[in-house]
């Protein structure tokens, strides 16, 4: 069939532009939109990681090409062969297609009826709470085409894609569906295949996929009508594609034409660009961007689906499965410790329902003990990062502490096998942190907070971000306040600050600063690791609002504890009170207030270096209680 539609076509193509009718342009139009909507459909038919997600709506496509075909058939019924000069073989090989097209039958083949219906059954199973015949997953996984992790893997991204496309749109129904099938493939990642494979040449084409994402320009997606991001792309008859709602109202304004290429439109029927949408989910995904849509569905949907499970099936799924890696921990090979850590730490990464099961089936005691007896590695690092999702959940933090997990995670953070498990370490540490009363638990734990400190000063950007935010968390505790300061953490600090380039990394160090300050004693080290003046350099030139304010607290607390010693070291700065009036501006209400405090002590101390009682111990007193 598409043969001889080629070879038509190729004929009219030399026939004189003067000889195509007005009728003939429409059925060609028509013909054009069947075509690209075929294109379309074969297009999300053939995505990569697809298999299970097209094997299940199988009849759907198929319904969906009868219907192509038919629109295919119709428009060469009512297409004026007597206008088009070509030989009369050709003409009737078109009539034949025509009638070919009008009766083809897109029927399912019975293995794959038959694959669907064991998916299904499978399905049901899991909803039941009923665990279902590994040999049954195994048919399933070799009739698609599925027979490594890594393919496995691959089709729970596409899965977990599609679903995040989804919820954008607000399609609870096929987020259901759709959160069945991911079940169904993690179990099978989980317990059909037993060893990891390819792994990192999957994860570094991943991160090329994400590198080319970041290459795209935000121009490419703009609505050639309205300027703004098509959150709803559709082509047109003249092949461009606008936003729906833009070349929607540009027809309901009576309109006729292409806005773009000014050609007249023979079709008014908008052809969804659902390869597009998807690259613009994805590219505003990986770059932070907001889509005008999901402003106000996406965030609540999200944190629902992370929350429960998506569908009855899939919560089961992830249940049984919680309870196999909690069993492999305990009794597993090496090997198989290994994958199952290695499982914990995806499944964990972004549902706060799999940590809940995961928490529940014992996983948290087995991964302590693992990150003890293991001598691999890659293990500790599996096994330590599966705890830190795990830690984000707050039973498991409980569960952490009460099985004696603190002086475990700071052993890895001492004496990790290699950098990247002291890292996760102490971002363990970071999130144990912020349950209050776990915060002096930490601090007393011997080698907790100097090997903090320590990893500032030799981990990597990730490392020292992790081993900052730690301390800022433990320093919420006044009690540690001494413990962080014997560690000589604000030398540390302030190198870090001088050495870095990173506004997140400058925002948490000045975080760090500001809590220590509170106290005299910080106050002191501050002043004597000389940081002052770098902190008014940052306070000058820093683009981050939480930043300033660190920055005026660090001052404010130091000329409080401090007095004139710190007074007349800011005073000497003439920008430093721009800056504060800047603030006035455009600070947050904190900010405002401790710009108002510090100018208040500034203008004080002028007025009494005016009036000759500079030294004065009532002027001191006055500079320090001016706010």
């Amino acid at each position: 069939m598409i043969t001889i539609l080629l070879m038509f076509f190729e004929e009219i193509h030399e026939s004189p532009p003067s000889m195509i009718s007005k009728s003939l342009i429409l059925c060609f139009s028509e013909l054009h939109l069947t075509f690209q909507k075929i294109q379309f459909l074969l297009e999300d038919c053939s995505r990569e990681g697809a298999q299970i997600y097209v094997l299940m709506k199988s009849q759907n496509i198929a319904n969906q090409f009868r219907v192509l075909a038919r629109a295919i058939a119709t428009a060469l019924d009512v297409l004026a062969m007597k206008q088009i000069i070509i030989c009369t073989e050709m003409k009737e090989l078109v009539e034949l297609v025509a009638k070919q097209a009008q009766k083809a039958k897109f029927e399912l083949h019975p293995d794959d009826e038959l694959a669907a219906k064991q998916v299904a059954t499978v399905l049901e199973q899991f909803e039941n709470s009923f665990r279902p015949d590994s040999g049954v997953l195994k048919q399933v996984l070799d009739y698609l085409g599925i027979k490594c992790w890594s393919s496995c893997d691959g089709e729970i991204r596409f899965l977990e894609d599609e679903i995040s496309f989804q919820v954008s749109d607000g399609d609870e129904r096929e987020v259901s569906m759709l959160s069945s099938f991911v079940g169904f493939m993690t179990y099978c990642r989980g317990v059909i295949f037993e060893k990891l494979d390819n792994r990192s040449t999957y994860q570094a084409e991943n991160k090329n996929s994400e590198e080319l994402m970041k290459c795209l320009n935000p121009e490419d997606f703009q609505c050639p009508i309205s300027l703004e991001l098509m959150t709803d792309p559709v082509t047109v008859s003249t092949g461009q594609t606008y936003d729906r709602s833009s070349i929607q109202k540009w027809l309901e304004s009576g309109n006729t034409t292409c806005p773009k290429t000014g050609e007249r439109l023979t079709s008014t029927e908008l052809v969804p660009n659902t390869a597009l949408k998807k690259l613009i989910y994805r590219f505003c995904w990986s770059n932070g961007i907001s889509l005008a849509k999901s402003r106000t569905t996406s965030t609540s949907h999200t944190m629902t689906r992370t929350i429960f499970a998506g569908s009855a099936s899939a919560a089961e799924a992830m249940k049984f499965l919680a309870e196999f890696l909690a069993n492999r921990l305990a009794f597993g090979s090496d090997d198989e410790k290994n994958k199952a850590a290695y499982e914990i730490r995806l499944l964990g990464k972004s549902s706060m329902f799999n940590r809940a099961c995961l928490i529940k089936a014992g996983t948290v005691s087995q991964l302590l003990s693992l990150l003890t007896s293991t001598t691999n590695p890659t293990t500790q690092e599996n096994a330590i990062a599966a705890l830190l999702k795990l830690s984000k959940h707050n039973r498991g933090k409980r569960v952490i502490v009460e099985n004696g997990g603190l002086g475990v995670v700071v052993g890895v953070l001492e004496n990790g096998l290699k950098i990247e498990c002291r890292q996760i370490a102490a971002a363990v540490i970071f999130y144990l942190a912020s349950i209050e009363e776990y915060r002096k638990l930490i601090g007393a734990t011997e080698g907790a907070i100097p090997n903090l400190v320590e990893l500032i000063k030799i981990g990597t950007p990730y490392g020292k971000m992790n081993s900052v935010v730690a301390i800022f968390g433990l320093t919420l505790c006044k009690e540690n306040h001494k413990r962080v300061l014997e560690a000589n953490a604000v030398p540390t600090i302030v190198d870090l600050l001088c050495s870095s380039d990173r506004s997140d990394i400058v925002t948490d160090s000045l975080a760090v600063l500001a809590s220590l300050c509170e106290s005299i004693e910080g106050a002191v080290a501050i002043k004597e690791s000389s940081a002052m003046h770098l902190v008014m350099g940052i306070l000058q030139t820093s683009t981050s609002r939480a930043g300033k304010e660190y920055c005026v607290s660090i001052l404010l607390s130091m000329s409080i504890h401090l007095g004139m010693e710190a007074i007349a070291v800011l005073v000497k700065e003439c920008a430093l009170t721009t800056s504060l009036y800047s603030l006035l501006i455009d600070g947050t209400s904190h900010a405002k207030q401790k710009a108002r405090s510090l100018l208040k002590i500034i203008h004080r101390f002028h007025e009494t270096y005016s009036s000759g009682f500079i030294c004065s111990d009532v002027a001191e007193d006055q500079f320090v209680h001016a706010w």
